[in-house]
C-alpha cells in the first residue's frame, strides 16, 4: 500500500482540461457583426470573420478555419447576431490563409453564392493540395538555414499529423483587385491591395464611415508574419502596404483576430516600428560575422526557436534578411549551410 502511494505521489498532477471555445457573435456597429471562431493554435484561440448586412442578406467577410465543428462554430456565431449561413449573398476573403479562407468551399455550397479573392493565392492552393511536398519544402529551407535535425525530426512529425484546415480548394468567382466594389447596406467598401502578411492580401475600406476591414494587415496587437518564400521581399511589400493603408484614414478597424480599435494610426507606427527594430537587430548580429538565419533568430527573439513558434519565426528572419539583400544591405552566401554577412 505504502508502494502504490510513493508512486502516485511522485507522479506529475492530471493537467486540468482546457475548455473549448465555441463560436460567439456580436454587434458592432449597426448592420456589422463580428464572429468570433475558435482555432487550435496555442497564443492564437480564435479569428474574426465580419459580417455585413446587404439587403436580404450579408456579406461574410473571412470565414473561419476547416476543423471539427467549425461549421457549427460558424452558424453559431452567426445565430447569435440573428443571421443564418443560407442568407450569405457573398463570401470575401482578405487573403488565402487557412484560418480566413478555410471554410470558403463549404459556406459557398450552402449559400449558393460567389467568393471574391484576390489571385495571387498560389501559397494556399500548394498547401491545400500538396501539404507533403509543402512540408518538405519547409524542412529543406529549415535545414539550409541551420535548423539542427532533431528538432525538424520533431517538427516534422508533429506537422505531418495537422490537417490543412481547408475544406477544399475553391477558386474565386471575381478576382478582388483595386476597381472592384462590395455593395451593403453600408455603402461600398473599395479593394486595396495590401501584400506582405500574404501574397493574396487586401483591406476592404468603407470611405464614408472610414472602416477598415484589415485581414491580419493590422491587429488588436502589433504581431507580424510573412508567408516567406513566395515574393521576394514580403517585407518591403509590408511597409509599402502600410503606406498605402495610412492614406485611407480610417478610424475603425475590424481586424481578423482581436478587438476594434479606433487608433489605426498609431497601430501603423507601431508596425513600422517593429519591423525597424527587428531589421537593425538583424544587422547588429550579422556585423558579427557570417551567420545562418538559425543563429540570427535568438539576436532578435532574445531566445531559441520552440517547436510551437519555430516556423513563424523562422520564416520572419528569412524575410527581414531578403529584405536587407534587396536594399543592399545584406548578402547571402550560398551553400550547403545558408549564412548572410553585413
Amino acid at each position: 500500500m505504502a508502494q502504490a502511494t510513493n508512486r502516485r505521489s511522485s507522479e506529475s498532477p492530471a493537467t486540468p482540461a482546457v475548455k473549448r471555445e465555441l463560436g460567439r457573435g456580436e454587434r458592432v456597429v449597426a448592420g456589422v457583426y463580428r464572429l468570433r471562431l475558435p482555432l487550435p493554435w496555442p497564443g492564437v484561440p480564435h479569428c474574426n470573420a465580419w459580417a455585413v448586412r446587404a439587403g436580404d442578406g450579408f456579406v461574410l467577410f473571412d470565414t473561419g478555419m476547416h476543423q471539427p465543428d467549425s461549421l457549427a462554430d460558424l452558424e453559431r456565431a452567426l445565430a447569435m447576431c440573428n443571421l443564418r449561413l443560407e442568407d450569405a449573398s457573398l463570401v470575401v476573403c482578405t487573403h488565402a490563409h487557412s484560418d480566413h479562407y478555410g471554410q470558403a468551399a463549404t459556406v459557398v455550397e450552402r449559400a449558393g453564392c460567389e467568393l471574391w479573392m484576390h489571385p495571387n493565392h498560389e501559397h494556399m492552393r500548394r498547401m491545400a493540395e500538396d501539404p507533403a511536398a509543402l512540408l518538405a519544402r519547409r524542412l529543406e529551407v529549415a535545414r539550409q538555414s541551420g535548423v539542427p535535425e532533431e528538432p525538424l525530426r520533431r517538427y516534422a512529425a508533429e506537422r505531418a499529423r495537422r490537417e490543412t484546415g481547408v475544406a477544399a480548394v475553391v477558386e474565386p468567382d471575381r478576382e478582388l483587385l483595386p476597381g472592384l466594389s462590395i455593395e451593403t447596406d453600408l455603402g461600398e467598401w473599395t479593394v486595396h491591395e495590401t501584400p506582405g502578411h500574404a501574397p493574396s492580401h487586401v483591406c476592404l475600406f468603407q470611405p464614408e464611415r472610414r472602416m477598415l476591414i484589415s485581414g491580419d494587415h493590422l491587429l488588436g496587437r502589433i504581431s507580424l508574419f510573412f508567408d516567406y518564400g513566395y515574393t521576394p521581399d514580403p517585407v518591403g511589400e509590408f511597409l509599402q502596404s502600410l503606406e498605402n493603408v495610412e492614406r485611407l484614414g480610417a478610424r475603425l478597424c475590424l481586424p481578423g483576430h482581436g478587438r476594434t480599435f479606433t487608433d489605426v494610426h498609431a497601430h501603423i507606427r507601431g508596425n513600422r516600428t517593429l519591423v525597424d527594430e527587428r531589421l537593425s537587430a538583424t544587422l547588429a548580429a550579422l556585423a558579427g560575422g557570417p551567420l545562418t538565419a538559425f543563429d540570427i533568430a535568438p539576436h532578435i527573439y532574445g531566445g531559441s526557436l520552440a517547436p510551437a513558434n519555430a516556423h513563424r519565426l523562422l520564416s520572419e528572419v528569412l524575410a527581414y534578411l531578403a529584405h536587407l539583400e534587396a536594399v543592399g544591405s545584406a548578402t547571402r552566401i550560398p551553400g550547403e549551410l545558408e549564412r548572410w554577412t553585413a
